[in-house]
């Protein structure tokens, strides 16, 4: 698909029926459905608040009217950044977890899984709520300098319990990104590009292949690591001393310093001004304009939206309690997420869908090794270099599969719904087919393509979220539904601590959840395609 920015004179032109459209280009074949100012606002006839609702017609008339720049280009990238953190983050526990084990001899072995996954929980409630309390900017700025902070400082750090802790602590400055990179994104996004939102999700790929290929470099030498110091009793037989085993720090640092790389680009390569649906809520309308009037005139583009327009729609009432920093205030929040019986449904399938894929992909893996070999799977003697290079090709495959899905839910059969339906599905099968899994070749194999479909279920549903929720609680119910799936997380890791992973039980649980995540996204009350973010 062509990436090329349209010319202001294709901006500025009215959009046909059944046009084609990709990222600022025209001509290619993805359905365009969306004409500015006569497009529907997908929660416009929930009558939640007539002048909200007459409000968020005309600022999302003004985002089509000025349409895609290269603003749009730069929020993707960097938001992106969060999507490439957020996966990187959960993945750097696990690789580090068995070399550093080596070091200090953990009592638990499991708690750097448990540690970030209550990190990232705490993170997703903490930033989510606080995004519609006092607004994006603020995490979008910090989240990442939180990260890179605690990631360099786990690095160093000097016993098992430390590194848990400091573990955590990154995890919680991350557990907002998936959070704060969809919001800020829809809220800037022209309704004919909002298809882009799942595209976003290749950047997770991005991170779990970056995460890969640090490992591959600092843990396959054998000068930076130590032998299995233990017997097959798990006692230990040998000394793992600190500079023997660098490996795992350096991966550490160096992907402290790159997430530090990344959250100076964030307030350099562009200064975020608080998102136009925020201000709305907030009742700040000149400052709304003034936004938008400042972002016409760079970028050359038509902008007809005025505060008096604004005005003669009314005020605001809806949005926030008696004072920001209380109870009232979170619980109009919360409360705005059940306003009427089809958002409260649309809300409530949203958290089940984020809790069943939380639960359902970590649990696979977690019974899926003792379950292949207790029927006859020989992997062989697979080195610490294949290993690791095996780990990075099958983070990379799951790349593609966002973009698959950005293409497939932007077709009008098909839509964000069965698009989900279709990525379920497919994934289940893989799953499945994974349990005939003998050799190591078959092992990459499939793993690659359950990395590919498992992301056009995960792509969507990234997208799907803060496209359907109202936006002056976006972030508040997009963090829980993030919390829902950490909390799955931990319990995956309790659950592989005490159950017994040779049944095959789990694996067709496993199945059943993807087919519940199938029947879920089908019960969705709302469909985003051809219709406008709230």
């Amino acid at each position: 698909m062509s990436l090329q920015l349209a010319s202001n004179n294709e901006k500025s032109m009215s959009l046909r029926d059944g046009e084609k459209v990709a990222v600022g280009d025209r001509d290619v074949s993805i359905d365009e459905p969306l004409a500015s100012g006569t497009a529907e606002d997908i929660l416009s006839m929930q009558d939640v608040d007539p002048a909200l609702n007459a409000k968020m017609h005309l600022v999302n008339n003004a985002i089509d009217e000025i349409g895609w720049t290269s603003y749009h280009w730069k929020l993707f990238v960097l938001n992106g950044f969060g999507y490439a953190v957020d996966s990187l983050l959960l993945l750097l526990q696990s690789i580090i977890a068995t070399p550093a084990g080596y070091e200090f001899t953990p009592s638990y072995a499991r708690a750097l899984t448990i540690a970030v996954y209550v990190g990232m929980l705490l993170g997703a409630l903490f930033w989510g709520l606080s995004a519609d309390v006092i607004g994006r900017r603020f995490a979008f700025n910090v989240s990442l300098f939180i990260c890179s902070i605690f990631a360099t400082v786990a690095g160093a750090a000097p016993n098992w319990a430390s590194l848990a802790v400091f573990i955590a602590l990154l995890g919680f400055g991350g557990g907002g990104n998936l959070i704060m990179d969809t919001t800020v994104f829809i809220e800037y996004l022209p309704s004919n590009k909002q298809w882009v939102l799942t595209w976003l999700a290749a950047w997770w790929g991005l991170g779990q292949a970056i995460a890969g290929f640090i490992a591959w470099g600092f843990l396959s030498p054998a000068k930076w690591n130590c032998t299995n110091p233990f017997d097959k009793n798990g006692i230990r037989i040998s000394e793992c001393p600190y500079h023997s085993n660098m490996g795992w720090r350096y991966v550490m640092y160096t992907s402290g310093a790159l997430v530090f790389v990344m959250s100076v680009a964030r307030i350099t390569v562009i200064r975020l001004k608080e998102t136009p649906k925020y201000l709305l809520g907030e009742g700040k309308d000149a400052e709304l304009v003034d936004g938008f009037q400042k972002m016409a005139a760079k970028y050359n583009c038509p902008c007809s939206i005025t505060v008096e327009m604004l005005d003669a729609c009314g005020v605001v009432q809806s949005t926030h309690g008696k004072t920001k920093f209380s109870i009232s205030e979170l619980t109009v929040h919360f409360r705005g997420l059940f306003v009427t019986k089809k958002i409260g449904l649309s809300t409530v399938l949203i958290w089940l869908s984020w809790t069943l894929i939380g639960l359902a992909y970590p649990l696979f893996y977690v019974f899926l090794s003792s379950y292949l070999s207790s029927r006859g799977a020989d992997f062989g003697n697979v080195s610490t270099y294949d290993t690791w290079r095996n780990y990075a090709l099958v983070n990379v495959s799951s790349i593609p599969g966002p973009m698959l899905a950005g293409y497939m839910c932007n077709w009008k059969y098909l839509g964000r719904k069965y698009t989900m339906v279709i990525g379920a599905l497919i994934t289940m099968a893989f799953f499945f087919a994974y349990t005939q899994v003998r050799t190591q070749a078959q092992n990459v194999g499939f793993s690659c393509a359950i990395g590919f479909c498992l992301n056009i279920y995960y792509g969507t549903l990234y997208a799907y979220t803060p496209e359907v929720l109202p936006s002056a609680h976006r972030a508040t119910g997009n963090g829980i539904a993030v919390a829902c799936n950490r909390i799955m997380g931990i319990m995956s890791a309790v659950i592989a601590t005490y159950a017994d992973t040779t049944t095959s039980v789990p694996i067709y649980v496993c199945a059943a959840l993807y087919i519940a995540m199938a029947a879920v996204a089908v019960a969705f009350p709302f469909e985003p395609y051809g219709k406008r973010s709230s």
